[in-house]
């Protein structure tokens, strides 16, 4: 039965990804998947969740994926551009990352999300 409560914005193609979402079920959790480069988070969801993880916008990006470079982010310094940004370019999003009741966790390294379980 999937856990309305518990939510992984997933790649399959990750294995920091796969490691977590392997973690929540040994847990006896069966989250609901969302492969967020298919079905990217709007902008409300992202700043939703950078403000759950008590994080900012640049800590969730991925800097070493080319598009970074390409859109120049490194020298942005507005928050409601990078979060445009992500939702624009799912791949920017830092993977995985674990909603859960009300608290989110990022799964580097996956035993993170264990904090919010």
């Amino acid at each position: 039965m999937v856990n309305e409560e518990t939510v992984i914005w997933h790649n399959p193609r990750c294995s920091k990804s796969r490691q977590t979402l392997a973690l929540l079920r040994e847990k006896g959790i069966e989250p609901e998947i969302v492969e967020y480069l298919k079905t990217p988070p709007t902008q409300g969801e992202i700043e939703r969740t950078i403000g759950l993880l008590g994080i900012e916008p640049r800590d969730l990006m991925r800097k070493g994926e080319s598009v970074y470079k390409e859109l120049g982010l490194s020298g942005v310094e507005n928050s409601k551009a990078l979060i445009a940004a992500m939702a624009e370019n799912p791949v920017l999003i830092e993977r995985p990352v674990v909603l859960h009741k009300g608290k989110a966790a990022l799964g580097r390294p996956p035993e993170d999300v264990l904090k919010i379980l």
